[in-house]
């Protein structure tokens, strides 16, 4: 049995299908989220953090290469395409894309599991992403990403759940320079006007709940004009 705090998104419009995948998955001992559309899944992926992604191709609002396209951005969370669509260039495009294995329908329960087992357990080994029960340290910065929780020292830092989402995310990539359009895209899904005024308005407010000064660079970093960096625990 795998361990239940894995979570598992499945993104299908099909719902005799999705209702079978939810009830394989949960049955063994997986936590399952579900949506019908590409655009909500892409929300969900920000907003829950998956620890792995099984999609469907022919979605209503957009196709699921577009999934992949926008996740692939700044997300190393396992894909697993489930479709219809049996052609070698299909399976190849979204390969390239960037998901991590591809099942045609019709497809066995032994075949979905043994696929899903496969990529988490990849992952755990070559992603960035955090695995289930893991907890993000920096000097005396901890975020706890199972029960979503921050503590600076002893004292328990309350977010909103957009102010976590950003610092959730910059922890996943400590040390490396997110732009301020990669995280809007991960954050909100889509970059406007005034995404850019809207990012700065929040990151304030976590830098001030975690205690920064003005201009100290202290957990975070501002790239003036690029965007933002966790600081890597060695700086």
């Amino acid at each position: 049995m795998p361990n239940n705090k894995y979570k598992l998104l499945v993104v299908e419009d099909d719902r005799s299908i999705a209702s079978f995948v939810h009830t394989v998955l949960e049955t063994n001992g997986y936590q399952v989220l579900t949506t019908e559309r590409c655009q909500q899944g892409l929300l969900m992926l920000t907003s829950h953090r998956p620890d792995l992604v099984v999609l469907d191709l022919g979605l209503p609002d957009m196709d699921g290469e577009e999934f992949i396209r926008t996740a692939r951005q700044e997300s190393a969370v396992p894909i697993i395409v489930l479709s219809a669509r049996t052609e070698e260039q299909d399976k190849i495009s979204a390969l390239d894309l960037g998901a991590n294995d591809y099942i045609t329908k019709p497809f066995g329960t032994g075949e979905l599991l043994a696929r899903v087992r496969a990529a988490l357990r990849n992952n755990r080994h070559n992603s960035h992403a955090a695995a289930p029960g893991s907890v993000f340290t920096l000097d005396d910065l901890m975020i706890d990403y199972d029960r979503r929780k921050v503590k600076v020292g002893a004292e328990t830092i309350h977010l909103t759940q957009t102010e976590y989402n950003i610092l959730a995310f910059l922890s996943q990539y400590t040390g490396k320079v997110l732009t301020y359009s990669a995280i809007i895209c991960a954050i909100w899904g889509s970059l406007d006007e005034g995404s850019v005024k809207k990012l700065q308005v929040n990151m304030a407010n976590i830098r001030k709940k975690l205690g920064c000064r003005p201009g100290e660079n202290r957990y975070i970093v501002n790239e003036l004009g690029v965007g933002y960096r966790m600081l890597d625990v060695q700086e």
